[in-house]
């Protein structure tokens, strides 16, 4: 900071953190700076008015915009990211405003469970492909002497190929300086780490040397960079068997919640560095974590796993969060048209990311098909096993950007298409991710039209989640309080009002909430909703027809993502998200990404199918063809123009007191 520029200190509560700042900044670049996180769905535009802060002492510059109320602005709420400060503030954080906790797990919900489909490491050894790509080699060596004088590292050489057939190795300056001492340290055993390039089976790298015996210490680490979420999974990989998991809100959030919003940041001055040292930090965090958290069985050589012990890393992410990783410019990708730096990554060293892993330690990146479909939905493809099945399968990951999958072992197409942050609680007045007081589902008194609100941990109501704004939508469709367009009919209850924002509905009245306001869901949240409903429907419409197939061709279907595996069924096909099927015909994979990243750290036999699985897929630019925006069009009502589509939904909405 300039010491010439005058300075004010912000005190954000309840985390009751303070920040000296320049007079002039931002309430949201101040709690950036602090390492504070306030909800900005459009990256600090303006435009969303989720940034809501309450001024407790002192004034802000600004702070007022058409999204906050007068009520709010005489209570105190500013919003942060047009509220500047020129004296010193205190400022509280409220519950809905910031990154609550909870809302991080991958597992799927208890009703979803048998349709689950389960990774399973016994699997892999059945069919005798379980050999991670990094492996862990034990060799006795002869002692030097005047009948054998070879060079230490010819000897090592000439020991893998006679000890365990490994006839070419290749190696670098780093562990050739440890080889000589590593040696004699144990009298010449050793252990070796071996890297096996994915499509050269007889040339093997060598990445590390041990003194002694430590061939069943070999640990990795598998890792999913999602755009909301960051995931990890710690692996013993001579077993197989996970030792750790953890997982951290993606802190590049608090400068946009969608990847375009990040690439616009990222194209500011410094903001491609601040965002790949954001991401690195949160991983860091996270295998620091699941190294202290970690596990090891009774009678282990040494019950702690050293940092020094990870020999490898293979992380899964979109094309843009891996971009931001690498720090590749990532500005054409939201250009046409469309083009990314690279959408294949060789092996790097871990610490050429800026990881805190030793320098022998590999890390492995899922290929990406286009900038739109990346290395998350490729590895949610091979964790799925979409890729290895006979059966004609439709593959959906729900998220702000729906990725598609159509195909099965004989080939496979693919698309994308922006469906909006809608659910993730984005764009929704009171919308939230499922955290403690999120609702997240509903029900209705068809008589009186009063509702039932279950939300996250049986808190006051908070917000609405993703899977609650499905089943809300859903259930007054259902009983006719919605119409198709999703407009609310003149119907006679109290819950019914005109709003700031159109007619909307109150799901909870102030007296009953964690918030200090009614929780409602209005005609626009709803037109937000259907239009990102709209858009995958559409999405899986556009490229059936490209590859000349129906709904009813399909036998199976495999939901993945966040949202993905929590979606209600029967709600889905009520409002025209995914198309009417026998429900049996469909799996949920939870965190698809993850699964794909972990196997693929378990057997180099999966990495080389990942290889074979981008080759043969087919990317299809749904804004290139024109077929999409009439069925986008057809796509934005409830459920669907052509109501021959969705029978049972009809049926439904027809009859609502039988509905279960």
């Amino acid at each position: 900071m300039n010491e010439n520029q005058a300075t004010c200190t912000v005190t954000f509560l309840p985390a009751n953190k303070s920040i000296a700042v320049t007079i002039g900044t931002s309430v949201i670049k101040a709690a950036r700076k602090s390492g504070l996180h306030i909800n900005a769905s459009c990256g600090g535009a303006g435009v969303c008015g989720k940034c809501r802060v309450i001024l407790e002492q002192g004034a802000l510059v600004g702070g007022r915009s058409e999204k906050l109320s007068e009520k709010d602005f005489s209570r105190g709420y500013r919003q942060a990211c047009i509220a500047t400060v020129n004296q010193d503030v205190i400022l509280r954080i409220p519950e809905e405003s910031g990154r609550q906790k909870g809302g991080l797990a991958t597992d799927i919900p208890l009703r979803h469970r048998a349709r689950m489909h389960v990774f399973n490491i016994e699997d892999l050894k059945k069919e005798g492909i379980f050999y991670p790509p990094v492996e862990k080699l034990c060799l006795q060596l002869s002692s030097p002497d005047i009948h054998d004088n070879r060079a230490d590292l010819g000897r090592l050489i000439q020991g893998l190929a006679d000890q365990h057939n490994k006839h070419r190795l290749v190696t670098g300056l780093a562990v050739m300086r440890k080889i000589r001492r590593t040696l004699r340290e144990k009298d010449f055993l050793v252990t070796v780490t071996l890297e096996q390039p994915v499509n050269d089976k007889s040339k093997s790298h060598l990445l590390n040397i041990q003194p002694g015996r430590w061939d069943q210490r070999n640990f990795g680490l598998a890792i999913d960079i999602g755009t909301t979420t960051i995931h990890g999974v710690l692996l013993d990989l001579h077993s197989g068997q996970i030792l750790a998991k953890n997982s951290c809100y993606n802190p590049q959030m608090s400068y946009g919640e969608d990847v375009i919003a990040r690439i616009i940041y990222a194209e500011k001055p410094k903001g491609l560095g601040l965002m790949q040292e954001l991401v690195v930090d949160a991983i860091n965090k996270i295998i620091t974590t699941m190294l202290k958290q970690a596990a090891l069985p009774e009678g282990s050589k040494q019950s702690i796993i050293s940092r020094d012990e990870i020999n490898s890393i293979t992380i899964a992410g979109n094309t843009t969060m891996t971009h931001l990783l690498l720090q590749l410019e990532p500005d054409n990708i939201r250009r046409s048209p469309y083009i990314p730096v690279s959408t294949f990554v060789p092996p790097l060293h871990a610490t050429d990311l800026d990881l805190e892993l030793p320098e022998h330690c590999m890390a492995l990146l899922f290929p990406a098909i286009s900038s739109y479909v990346g290395g998350d939905i490729v590895a949610g493809v091979m964790g799925s096993g979409m890729y290895r099945t006979e059966l004609l399968t439709l593959f959906i990951d729900v998220g702000t950007n729906a990725e598609i999958v159509i195909g099965n072992r004989e080939w496979l197409a693919c698309a994308a298409c922006s469906a909006g942050p809608a659910f993730e609680g984005g764009g929704i007045t009171h919308g939230m991710r499922a955290v403690d007081g999120a609702i997240s589902d509903f029900s209705l008194n068809p008589e009186t039209l009063e509702p039932m609100n279950v939300t996250q941990g049986n808190k006051a109501p908070l917000g609405i989640c993703g899977s609650g704004l499905l089943i809300i939508v859903a259930t007054l469709f259902e009983h006719g309080v919605l119409n198709q367009s999703g407009k609310f009919n003149n119907l006679d209850t109290p819950r019914i009002r005109e709003g700031r924002n159109g007619f909307e509905y109150v799901l909870a009245w102030e007296n009953e909430c964690a918030a200090d306001h009614d929780v409602v869901l209005n005609e626009v949240d709803i037109d937000n909703f259907i239009r990102a409903k709209g858009a995958i429907f559409a999405g899986v419409a556009t490229l059936l027809e490209q590859v000349g197939l129906q709904v009813s061709d399909l036998e199976q279907i495999i939901l993945a993502g966040g949202f993905g595996s929590y979606i209600d069924l029967d709600s889905a096909m009520t409002v025209g998200l995914l198309p009417e099927v026998d429900p049996d015909k469909i799996l949920y994979v939870g965190n698809g990404s993850l699964m794909g990243a972990w196997m693929s750290e378990l057997s180099n036999h999966i990495r080389k199918d990942v290889v074979r699985v981008v080759r043969k897929m087919t990317s299809f630019e749904l804004s290139e063809i024109p077929a999409f925006k009439d069925h986008y069009m057809a796509s934005t009502f409830l459920p669907h123009t052509d109501l021959s589509l969705f029978p049972l939904a009809v049926k439904r909405r027809n009859q609502p007191d039988k509905q279960s």
